[in-house]
């Protein structure tokens, strides 16, 4: 990472990965991690520099997320989950609301969390059940059953999908943001999961009333296909290849001591290691391309509506959560069964569990087939 945010991305990795055991085995949280990212100031590194932030480019917060994520996937999910939601604020809003929450990530490093799925909709995060109420001029009400609101307990916002009223069909959406203070969590199950422990991903049915300051000025459907989609898409791949960084890392200590051991002999696993580090470098190329395919059309509404773009972001996120697991398991083979063992410094049981979530966070199969007709009418863009 040669990045100017690299000093500071690793102040934080090496916080996230003193913790990072405890917040696997406990299911909690990464605090720490997510502390650090507020000292070193990088919750707010997305900031427009017209807004008095610093500007990061997509492929900046790439390099900063794989950082994270290769010293604990769950600090990198953090990190990337609040970039996808903070972009949507400057994005997506103007009115004094959403400023005064720009003002507040910026000046208070404030954790952006987000509550777009939804019981009864199987996780089609583009229809909503629950409805925007208007109980007075000025006001927003939105009652939501989430199956799944990240960190939520952590998050000084809470950013909130709805239909825009009562008789509006499930995909009118709108989107609101609801600050500390302003909304209740009533839990309603816990994250048990096989991997991403940390990112605590509890069931909630959250309840708010706020300003009507606080609504995105665009409706959901652009939000999400110029904004919210692609950067998530983007942000979690950055931290799946941390995560294949950290496994790839470990087969190369194994080799290297297995070479020391039998000077003159080739160890084993040496052609192994060099075909995981082609395939390494094949998804560190594809994950940085594809953020910096972002940075060129990120001002371009007709680039980021186009059939070419959701097919290429829909892709990398497919092609990324596919790779990270292949990547994994080499580097299981390789390392053999200290690597397959939990007790041993060599352990690559975090990685393979987290790294088993990437396909089926936003499952694959919905999005190859919201590719399929896509397909038919646009070619790849290369």
């Amino acid at each position: 990472m040669t990045n100017r945010f690299a000093a500071r991305a690793a102040a934080v990795a090496a916080v996230a990965a003193k913790y990072a055991e405890e917040v696997d085995r406990d299911g909690r949280p990464p605090l720490e991690a997510a502390g650090a990212l507020k000292e070193q100031r990088l919750l707010s590194v997305s900031v427009p520099t017209q807004h008095g932030g610093e500007g990061a480019t997509m492929r900046e917060l790439s390099e900063i997320a794989t950082t994270i994520g290769a010293a604990d996937a769950n600090a990198g999910m953090v990190f990337a989950m609040h970039h996808s939601q903070a972009l949507i604020l400057w994005r997506h809003g103007s009115k004094p609301g959403v400023q005064a929450t720009i003002k507040r990530v910026l000046e208070e490093e404030w954790l952006l969390g987000s509550a777009t799925t939804e019981r009864g909709i199987g996780g089609d995060a583009r229809r909503s059940n629950c409805y925007f109420e208007y109980p007075e001029a000025g006001r927003v009400r939105i009652v939501k059953d989430a199956p799944v609101i990240s960190y939520a307990e952590a998050a000084d916002a809470i950013l909130v999908t709805g239909r825009v009223d009562d008789d509006a069909p499930s995909s009118d959406q709108r989107m609101v943001i609801c600050p500390k203070g302003e909304f209740q969590l009533e839990k309603t199950g816990v994250w048990q999961a096989l991997g991403l422990r940390g990112t605590a991903s509890d069931s909630f049915i959250l309840t708010s009333e706020t300003s009507a300051d606080n609504l995105l000025d665009d409706d959901y459907g652009t939000i999400s296909a110029h904004t919210a989609l692609p950067t998530a898409h983007l942000l979690w791949s950055s931290v799946w290849l941390g995560i294949a960084s950290s496994a790839a890392d470990q087969a190369r200590a194994t080799v290297r001591k297995q070479a020391r051991a039998t000077i003159g002999f080739p160890p084993p696993g040496q052609l192994r290691l060099a075909e995981l580090m082609v395939k390494l470098q094949c998804f560190a190329d594809s994950v940085r391309h594809s953020a910096e395919h972002f940075d060129r059309v990120a001002g371009d509404p007709s680039a980021l509506g186009s059939i070419s773009f959701a097919l290429a972001m829909n892709s990398v996120k497919v092609a990324s959560s596919n790779a990270v697991v292949d990547l994994v398991l080499d580097a299981l083979r390789i390392v053999g069964i200290a690597g397959y063992r939990t007790d041993t410094p060599q352990t690559l049981s975090r990685q393979v569990r987290d790294a088993l979530g990437a396909p089926i966070q936003i499952n694959n199969d919905r999005l190859l087939a919201n590719n399929a007709p896509l397909s038919l009418m646009a070619k790849v863009d290369l």
